[in-house]
């Protein structure tokens, strides 16, 4: 029978086998392949989605999530700007067809008021009326304090959507 110290040495330390290495050789491939195409891992720089994600922040982004469906307003999605270097988070309101508009700070879709029900900021944005074209979403992030002119938003192509965020 091994003692206590002797269990923990084997376990951290191991025997560097064929096996062994075999075995982390696979671990890495598929936790590379994981992270790569199915939970990107993202880490918010900038405060545009607050107060829903803090800057800073690290979240995961399920890449097949609108593989057989569409993004459906309310949805936290990635947009990649710049391949995989450059990716926002921004929350759909919009889908193609639809028209879009801030008035006040209210969103209009279609000219009627959208309750929007995940914490935004209060603001008084003003939007005119623009239709979304088709395949396309618009999207904005829930920090609406800043003026309108230093905020990232509008019309994004749905190739671009990378997938939701999970977490």
């Amino acid at each position: 029978m091994m003692n206590a110290s002797a269990v923990w040495k084997n376990f951290l330390f191991p025997r560097l086998t064929p096996r062994l290495l075999l075995r982390m050789a696979a671990v890495a491939t598929a936790s590379s392949l994981l992270f790569y195409f199915v939970l990107v891992p993202v880490r918010l720089k900038g405060r545009s989605m607050e107060p829903t994600l803090r800057d800073g922040s690290l979240h995961f982004i399920f890449a097949g999530s609108y593989v057989f469906s569409d993004p459906r307003p309310g949805d936290v999605v990635g947009i990649r700007l710049a391949g995989r270097r450059v990716i926002l988070l921004k929350r759909v309101v919009a889908a193609g067809g639809e028209t879009v508009s801030f008035r006040d700070g209210v969103l209009f879709v279609d000219g009627k008021p959208r309750a929007e029900k995940y914490p935004v900021t209060e603001c008084d944005w003003n939007y005119p009326e623009r239709k979304i074209g088709p395949g396309n979403f618009f999207v904005v992030g829930d920090n609406r304090s800043v003026p309108i002119e230093h905020h990232d938003f509008g019309e994004v192509p749905a190739k671009r959507i990378m997938g939701k965020l999970l977490w």
